[in-house]
């Protein structure tokens, strides 16, 4: 997108930019959504936030997620009751055609049971045998293939992949998975609870050449980033498809070294797959390990820990959907401390930056802006805002898991209306 205008989405006027500023569209852009048939809504105040493989039977399972703040079932049991979701003005993404879905799910982590290959499928799934033949080879692209075509053509199609995308294949061999066979693609890789991400050839091998990474150096909220980052790097043309992110809501694994989400972790986690451009969230709804094992984590006593949180920054996203899905700016503001993760956006006359910590311990950080006449940084969902005197404002990162987003108020026309 050029950098000479505002879109009209922004609420700012189509005028040059001042030098050094530029604008970055969405990914997909605006409208994506409408292109297919089924789909999700199209509009600006749509902001997909969804939950993994869960079960719909009556109207109180709806009610229970709504509240929770959620819009997208990801998966559904085979019993659930896809009409009633649509009635109820929620949307599912089934993986089999079924009335009244918003699209389609084609496939889970099949880049990691099935590998990149196109070797014969022998139609078995992970645990049910030899997958592709000969045994031993690989046959992932040859069921992506098979499996697109038992969805409507126009249909929006969504795949969620794992770490063979994000560690395990070359580049060219996750690029055919993240551009082949989908409309919408995700990875899931859980920064904060999986017991072998940090090894040395996993995280180790993206942030410490080669070495196991400690506790410190891998669980932190800045690496869901890296994993939308990641994905958004293999779309090709660039930024032509929305990517999603996936986080865990409770303790996925059943390892004895294992590690449960905190809700302070959640919240950065999301926040940071957001900054670096997820334009959907999954989550992962399931406790395989720990001391509360479940199939509906944000709906039974396994999520009174994390449910208010999750509830809160859900409610935060669906409040700002305008805003996520509108385009990002780059150049208006700085920080003084790299580490800082932000991202800068501009909706209905507002300039709007979400940051986020990415070191331990606290930190006083400057932001600068370069234009424009704001007076004051409001902080969202934290009643307080910040003064902003000479085109800067400060604030207190007291953690790793630490995000602050502000809305700055006073004007952000930056001398262009």
């Amino acid at each position: 997108m050029s950098s000479s205008a505002f879109t009209a989405a922004s609420g700012i006027a189509q005028d040059p930019l001042p030098k050094g500023i530029s604008v970055l569209g969405v990914d997909g852009g605006p409208g994506f959504y409408g292109k297919f048939s089924p789909t999700l809504p199209a509009d600006q105040n749509f902001f997909p936030i969804g939950v993994w493989f869960e079960s719909v039977l009556q109207e109180s399972d709806v009610a229970v997620d709504r509240d929770a703040g959620l819009n997208t079932y990801i998966q559904l049991t085979e019993d659930s009751n896809v009409e009633l979701v649509r009635n109820s003005g929620l949307h599912a993404l089934p993986s089999t055609v079924v009335p009244d879905a918003s699209g389609f799910l084609v496939s889970d982590e099949v880049d990691m049971w099935a590998g990149g290959g196109h070797s014969t499928w022998t139609g078995r799934s992970q645990g049910e045998g030899v997958i592709c033949d000969p045994a031993g080879s690989e046959c992932g692209y040859t069921i992506q293939e098979t499996l697109v075509k038992l969805f409507p053509p126009q249909a929006l199609l969504y795949s969620n992949y794992g770490k063979g995308v994000t560690f395990q294949l070359k580049n060219p061999q996750a690029a055919q998975f993240v551009n082949g066979y989908q409309d919408v693609v995700s990875a899931d890789n859980y920064w904060f609870t999986d017991p072998y991400i940090c090894s040395h050839v996993e995280g180790g091998a993206v942030f410490a050449d080669g070495r196991d990474l400690s506790d410190a150096e891998c669980r932190t909220g800045a690496h869901y980033g890296w994993t939308v980052d990641r994905v958004r790097s293999l779309v090709q043309p660039a930024g032509s498809k929305p990517v999603w992110a996936f986080v865990e809501v409770g303790h996925p694994f059943s390892e004895s070294d294992s590690l449960t989400i905190s809700p302070a972790q959640l919240r950065s986690a999301v926040w940071s797959s957001l900054i670096h451009g997820a334009r959907g969230i999954v989550y992962f709804n399931h406790n395989f390990g720990g001391q509360c094992q479940s199939q509906h984590v944000l709906r039974d006593e396994c999520g009174t820990g994390i449910r208010p949180t999750v509830t809160a920054v859900n409610h935060l996203i669906t409040k700002l959907a305008p805003v996520l899905n509108s385009d990002s700016i780059t150049g208006l503001v700085t920080a003084s401390s790299e580490d800082i993760d932000y991202s800068v956006k501009a909706s209905m006359g507002h300039f709007y930056v979400f940051a986020a910590s990415t070191r331990p311990g606290s930190q006083r950080v400057t932001f600068s802006v370069a234009c424009g006449r704001p007076n004051q940084a409001e902080v969202l969902d934290e009643n307080r805002s910040v003064a902003v005197a000479n085109h800067t404002f400060a604030d207190t990162f007291s953690d790793a898991e630490a995000v602050h987003i502000y809305r700055l108020d006073g004007g952000n026309t930056c001398g262009l209306g």
